[in-house]
């Protein structure tokens, strides 16, 4: 007959002693190093696995990034939309925001804050200042339509793009998307601003750079994204 097992004798091991059962002080071990992550709050023990919460200060910087498109807007079509305080004022707004975009992206890395939220809502973030800036020039006349219809284009479709590929896989942003987005927001800005009209071959210069970037950066994407595609149907 099997003696049964006390609650404070260990358990039965098949590499355990004579009698097959494991050490106490093993299995104390065990039970303490499968309760040392379950901590609350979402913390871990060192050594577990941490749980990054929806609320910091990376997913903070994105949401607020987003609040101020439409006080952008707003600032932007102030009177006709060419009064010197308010642009000047849309100009501040827009560059905020552009600095949270550098910002986030960074605290997110350097302070393990990635979440599946922030990885979402950060280039929808970036696409809508970026294209309420373009639409909101357009349509007082200071920027040529046919711009804005090709970077819009571009970026609709390339998070179209995102979101058909992400089950393949992700494509980390490469170094030409940043400097697009660097190029984009410097000319958008100097646009923004009332300066000279000295100045306007500048803005023109810049700008004509931003749509070259951003169509090559487009085709660059939709290469890489077919090529995932491809590697991962041949696995």
């Amino acid at each position: 007959m099997t003696e049964p097992v006390a609650p404070d004798q260990g358990v039965p091991s098949s590499s355990g002693g004579a009698n097959g059962r494991a050490p106490v002080s093993g299995v104390s071990r065990a039970v303490s190093g499968a309760r040392s992550t379950d901590l609350p709050h979402g913390n871990a023990a060192p050594g577990g696995t941490d749980e990054v919460p929806l609320l910091n200060i990376a997913n903070i910087l994105t949401v607020l990034r987003i609040a101020l498109v439409p006080v952008f807007l707003a600032a932007l079509f102030v009177g006709d939309g060419h009064d010197t305080t308010w642009r000047l004022t849309a100009t501040a707004v827009f560059a905020v925001a552009a600095i949270t975009d550098r910002i986030d992206g960074q605290v997110a890395r350097k302070y393990g804050l990635v979440t599946d939220f922030g990885k979402m809502a950060d280039p929808i973030a970036d696409k809508a200042l970026i294209g309420a800036a373009l639409v909101g020039l357009s349509m007082l006349g200071d920027l040529s339509w046919w711009v804005t219809v090709i970077i819009g284009v571009r970026e609709i479709g390339i998070t179209a793009v995102r979101f058909a590929v992400i089950r393949h896989g992700v494509i980390p942003a490469g170094r030409g998307g940043k400097v697009k987005t660097l190029v984009q927001t410097f000319a958008i800005g100097v646009y923004l601003c009332p300066l000279p009209s000295a100045v306007d071959p500048v803005a023109m210069v810049l700008m004509a750079l931003a749509v070259l970037l951003t169509v090559y950066t487009g085709i660059d994407y939709v290469v890489q994204a077919v090529r995932l595609r491809r590697g991962v149907s041949a696995s």
